[in-house]
Order: structure tokens, then C-alpha cells, then sequence
């Protein structure tokens, strides 16, 4: 219908307010000329009355006289005017088992047992599948939980806006809240989140901006800054902020936690989750200790991210871990916090889509990996829990791709590897030969110089350093023609005359892979081991390896 009128005050039900284009709530009583003229204005082909049977025939009886094609929805019979249609509010027949709303969906997701992966365990290990809500992913509970709460607080009105940074979940969330209630969405998310992810909120119809994810939260272009920046310029734009906004841990309060406390029939001994924004793990955390505070709860954390002692470096897995500390994390709920490396992520991730036929995404293989770690010291009686937030559907791309594991020496192939050709290379050279980007180009030509090198990468830290923090390339030829072209570069900072980062090669990819980037424009590949940046091998380094071993004669 194009407007439903109601009136008093009555209850709406969603199914029918979901079928309203318009909603207007009026007094009980005659309409004022304004509010009549305001519907004439909207050339409305349908409208519909719904309110208690004793206030809503004047207004329905007085609609119909004004011209309007009019439906009053009741269940009891009314002296209406001839001419006016009534359909039922409750449904004929016997009930449907239908959710009014995906909305309704939310939540109440299955344990199911990880026999297989946990086959070495005597503990009872059970995943908590996340991925089967209607998003695909834990982050549709404070979804839901922060938007309700918004509107309850006026903070966000019909035709707002809502604006916030995420690796992609959480995002989908607010886009299925979005969708359903009329916003309109804009997300920021950092370069290094897959592209499907991307695809699939556009898919909801939302604005997508990307930003780099190798600066820290307080540069103007991260994806955090972006995002504040965007909430404050966006008319009627409200940003949930799921790093601060206390309605986040407040939706595991309400719901995982005695999910999975009533789910395992109070028998819960550990609780095991990855850690992100905090949320899950806190208002999750806190409910089962309220039931009984001798529950353990591990969080699971990459490494390189605060929480478990890492200064924020950049990894690899996606969604969780963070470089600061954010106010949605309660730092009294982990009992220990587990450190799981890129490797151990991606690869437990394979074995449980492979064993368990439960297509994990990377955040649940650090799950995972922590939750085993745990289970090899506990016995028959304990029951462990780990939270799976999310599927591998959003990384078919990275995780699950055998190119995109080998390129950055996940997967390793058999006989003569880029490991042999960087081993060949000699002892005397540092494991990883490089300039950083404030450092002069006569620095980088002195280092150049120093190792017998013809190239390195240009780096953001010291080693060992992650692919985000390669931000550049430097070579002899290069640094040559601009010290002849501008001489004063000498004393500029590399940053100014570097080039794009080299191609990346696993250390575990066989040297015929490396020989056929080379053939091509390539003069350099940047040799990776467990999602870092080992060296760099270049034409000449290949063929010394294969005279040297008897390849080329």
C-alpha cells in the first residue's frame, strides 16, 4: 500500500508495516484539513487504516468521503461506509511458519561436535556456527542490537545514513538492518580486505570507500578517519562505532552467551573466540562467568595485534586483532589471550573445511588453532566451546586459493624451491637487505653498495615486516638516472623516486615459477615465508642457482 495510516496509539505489526510505503500516525478523531491535504498531495492509490474498532471508522469513513481508495485492517466487523474494503489482521487457515522479517532470524545459531579435527583430544570440543545467521557472520547480532538502540535514542531517523568502518561483517549486518528499514549505508574498509567482500555489500546497495591499511588509526586516510570524517559531513548520518558502542558486547550478553549456556545444558568449561572489535568475546565472556565464574574464557589473536602483546604490526587474517585498544573490549573477562600466526590460521582453516565439511574462513582457523592449543591439557569432563564468526565464502580468493597460499609461502612444492635460490645467496647477507622510505637516496645507494645488491624493497619497519609494510622498490638503474636527471635528490628522501612493490613468490614455490615471472618484465620477485617478506631474488641470483646446481650446463 502507498500510506498506512494509524491511529491512537495503536501497535503496527511489522508485516503490515512492512507493506506500507508511508506511515502516518494520527490522534483518534476527525483528521485535521492539513493532514488530509498532506495525503492528497501523494496522489496515493491505496491507503490503509489499522487502530482500535472504536477510533477508526471516523478516520477510515472520513478518508473514504475525501476520495481515497480505503482498506481498513481489522479482525472484527465495523460499520464502515459501503465502499470500503477491510482485510483481516491475522492470517486464514492454519499459521504459517514464517519469520515476519530476516531480522527475526538473527541469532539462535547450532553447536555442532569437531570430532575430527579434535581426534588427539580427550576434552569435548563443539563449534558455535556464527556463519549460519542470516548475514553470514557473527557481526548481525550488534547489527541489530546497535541500530534498535539508535533509534530508540532518536539518533537515527528515516532517510538517515549510516556511516562505519569494517572488514566486511559487520558491515553486512547494518546493510541487511539497512535494507529492510530504508537507510542508506556508506562503509569504509582497508585495502587488504578480499574483494568479495566489497562485492557483497555493494550487492546490498551500499558505498564502499577503501583505504590504505598500512597507516596507523590516527592518519587521516585509515579507514577509521575516514569514516569519522564522512559521519560528520553526511546529513542525518549516525555512525554505530562497533569499537565503542556498548550495545555491542550488550548483544553476546543477551544472546550468545545464553545460547551457548543453555545449548550445552551448563556443562560449558571454556569459552574460545577470536578477538576483534571485543565485543563477542566480552559480552559473551561475561555472561557465562555470571552463570559460573570457573568457566574459562581464550581469546584468540593474531599475531602483530595488541591483545596478545603485539605493537599493532600488520598481519595477514582478516576481521579480527587491532592496533589499539578499543572501549567495546573489557580487559577483565580473557583469562588468557592465545597468539596464532597467519600460518597457523589459514592452514587450520583448510584442515576443518576439509575434515569437518565447514567451510571456515581465516579468523575461525585462529579460533580453532587457539581452542586446540587449550584442549591438549584438559580432560573428559571439560567442554570447550569455540565461536566460528564467520564462513570461507568471503575468501575463496586468499585462504582457499592454492596461488594466493603459495605466493605468500603458506604452501610449500617438492624438489629445488625459492628457499634453495635465497639459501644459495650466502650467509653474509642480512635475511632481509632494505631502505626505509624517510632514509636518503644516498643512504639507499651506500646499502646497495655495502651488500653487493642491485635492489631491495623500501619498508616501513624493521625485520621482520609484513607484506603491508613494503611500500616500495629501489634498484641500482633507478637511483642512477634521478641522481643524473635532478642531482639534489641524493639528499631526498627515497620515498620520492622509489617504485611499486616487486611481485611476491612463496618460498615453497619451485624455481620455475620464479624463472617464468622473471622471463617476463619482472627483474625481481620479493620472496615470501608465512605471509613475510624474506628476500629478493633476481635474474642473476636464479641463474647463478641453476649453474650451480648442475641445471644449466
Amino acid at each position: 500500500m502507498d500510506v498506512l495510516v494509524a491511529v491512537g496509539d495503536v501497535a503496527v505489526p511489522p508485516r503490515l508495516a512492512a507493506r506500507a510505503r508511508r506511515l502516518i500516525n494520527v490522534p483518534a478523531g476527525p483528521l485535521a484539513g492539513p493532514e488530509v491535504a498532506d495525503l492528497r498531495a501523494h496522489f496515493p492509490r491505496s491507503v490503509g487504516v489499522i487502530g482500535e474498532p472504536d477510533e477508526l471508522v471516523e478516520v477510515a469513513d472520513q478518508l473514504h468521503r475525501a476520495g481515497f481508495p480505503v482498506t481498513v485492517y481489522t479482525d472484527e466487523p465495523l460499520p464502515l461506509d459501503d465502499g470500503i474494503a477491510t482485510e483481516p489482521l491475522t492470517g486464514v487457515g492454519a499459521a504459517i511458519r514464517a519469520a515476519d522479517s530476516l531480522l527475526d532470524l538473527i541469532g539462535g545459531t547450532p553447536l555442532v561436535r569437531l570430532d575430527r579435527t579434535a581426534r588427539d583430544l580427550t576434552c569435548t570440543l563443539v563449534a558455535k556456527l556464527e556463519y549460519l545467521n542470516p548475514g553470514g557472520s557473527v557481526k548481525d547480532r550488534p547489527a541489530l542490537c546497535m541500530i534498535d538502540a539508535a533509534e530508540r535514542d532518536g539518533l537515527l531517523g528515516p532517510g538517515g545514513t549510516i556511516v562505519e568502518p569494517t572488514s566486511g561483517n559487520t558491515g553486512v549486518g547494518l546493510a541487511i538492518v539497512a535494507a529492510r528499514r530504508g537507510y542508506r549505508c556508506v562503509f569504509t574498509m582497508p585495502d587488504k580486505i578480499a574483494e568479495e567482500k566489497r562485492a557483497l555489500l555493494r550487492a546490498y546497495g551500499a558505498e564502499v570507500v577503501v583505504c590504505p591499511t598500512s597507516v596507523p588509526p590516527e592518519h587521516p586516510d585509515s579507514y577509521y578517519s575516514v569514516a569519522e570524517r564522512l559521519s560528520a559531513t553526511t546529513p542525518g548520518a549516525f555512525r554505530p562505532n562497533q569499537y565503542a558502542n556498548r550495545h555491542n558486547p550488550e548483544a553476546h550478553l543477551r544472546s550468545t552467551g545464553p545460547e551457548i549456556w543453555e545449548q550445552t545444558a551448563g556443562r560449558v568449561t571454556h569459552f574460545v573466540c577470536s578477538i576483534g572489535t571485543g565485543g563477542t568475546i566480552s559480552g559473551t565472556g561475561r555472561y557465562l562467568k555470571s552463570k559460573n565464574p570457573a568457566i574459562e574464557v581464550i581469546g584468540a589473536d593474531p599475531e602483530g595485534s595488541v591483545y596478545s602483546g603485539g605493537a599493532g604490526r600488520p598481519y595477514l587474517v582478516e576481521g579480527i586483532g587491532e592496533d589499539f585498544w578499543p572501549e567495546t573490549y573489557d580487559r577483565g573477562v580473557a583469562d588468557r589471550v592465545v597468539m596464532v600466526s597467519d600460518r597457523d590460521s589459514f592452514l587450520t582453516a583448510r584442515r576443518v573445511t576439509r575434515e569437518e565439511g565447514i567451510l571456515a574462513g581465516g579468523s575461525c582457523g585462529t579460533a580453532i588453532w587457539a581452542a586446540l592449543e587449550v584442549g591438549r591439557d584438559l580432560g573428559p569432563d571439560d567442554v570447550v566451546v569455540v565461536l566460528l564468526p564467520d564462513s570461507g565464502r568471503g575468501y575463496l580468493s586468499k585462504v582457499y586459493d592454492d596461488g594466493w597460499m603459495s605466493d605468500h609461502g603458506f604452501l610449500h612444492a617438492g624438489g629445488d624451491t625459492l628457499a634453495s635460490v635465497l639459501g644459495r645467496k650466502g650467509v653474509e647477507l642480512p635475511p632481509l637487505v632494505h631502505v626505509h622510505p624517510d632514509e636518503t637516496v644516498r643512504s639507499a645507494i651506500a646499502i646497495l653498495k655495502e651488500f653487493g645488491v642491485s635492489q631491495m624493497p623500501v619498508v616501513q619497519a624493521e625485520p621482520p615486516v609484513a607484506l603491508a609494510e613494503v611500500v616500495g622498490t629501489v634498484n641500482d638503474r633507478l637511483l642512477l638516472e634521478a641522481a643524473f636527471e635532478e642531482p639534489a635528490v641524493i639528499d631526498g628522501p627515497v620515498s620520492a623516486v622509489m617504485e611499486r612493490p616487486l611481485p611476491t613468490v612463496g618460498a615453497g614455490e619451485p624455481v620455475a615459477l620464479a624463472a617464468t615471472r622473471l622471463s617476463g618484465g619482472a627483474s625481481a620477485v620479493l620472496v615470501m615465508d608465512e605471509g613475510r617478506p624474506v628476500g629478493i631474488v633476481t635474474r642473476s641470483d636464479l641463474l647463478d642457482y641453476l649453474v650451480g646446481a648442475g641445471a644449466v650446463r
